[in-house]
């Protein structure tokens, strides 16, 4: 047993067990594979699920730190105490809206709790200026990845499970 599966030990966490992830919106969860993009449909970045939102307000779905907010506040990246690198990204294209209907709330190395408010999104803008606002949530490190369960139907931002994960 290496360091870092002593510490997941210690600290309670199991692999078995999984990471249970939240939905980051409220909203409708889609398969990633109907994503309107070849690089979240096929795959590229990491495998997930994807949400057709109602809700106006990104949140964490764990608890974790973000290690990344992209500067036009159009996606994030956060890591889990046990090891799971996700990303969500608002819509498709909306980087080219250059940060308009983005409000960022958190900031970068903040530590989270599930549920907290990250990003602040202008949904009826969206709507009109947006390819799309179907917003994927991938796993990125899918190498140390054995399993993941994919829920569906309706969910809730920081309440309903989304997907749970399991880290070999």
């Amino acid at each position: 047993m290496g360091i870092l599966d002593s510490l997941k030990k210690n600290l309670g966490f199991s692999a078995e067990q999984g990471t249970e992830l939240k939905s980051p919106i409220t909203g409708v969860i889609v398969p990633i594979e109907e994503v309107p993009d070849p690089v979240f449909a096929d795959k590229v970045v990491g495998d997930g699920i994807a949400i057709d939102p109602t809700g106006n307000v990104m949140v964490a779905p764990c608890d974790g730190v973000i290690s990344k907010i992209f500067e036009t506040n159009h996606a994030f990246s956060m890591i889990t105490p046990n090891g799971v690198e996700l990303f969500v990204h608002f819509g498709i294209d909306t980087v080219l809206l250059k940060g308009e209907g983005f409000k960022r709330i958190a900031q970068e190395e903040q530590t989270v709790r599930a549920g907290d408010p990250i990003i602040e999104v202008d949904l009826p803008f969206f709507r009109e200026k947006a390819k799309s606002v179907i917003t994927p949530v991938v796993i990125s490190n899918m190498d140390d990845v054995s399993h993941i369960h994919k829920e569906s139907g309706n969910v809730e931002a920081g309440k309903d499970l989304l997907m749970t994960v399991s880290i070999k």
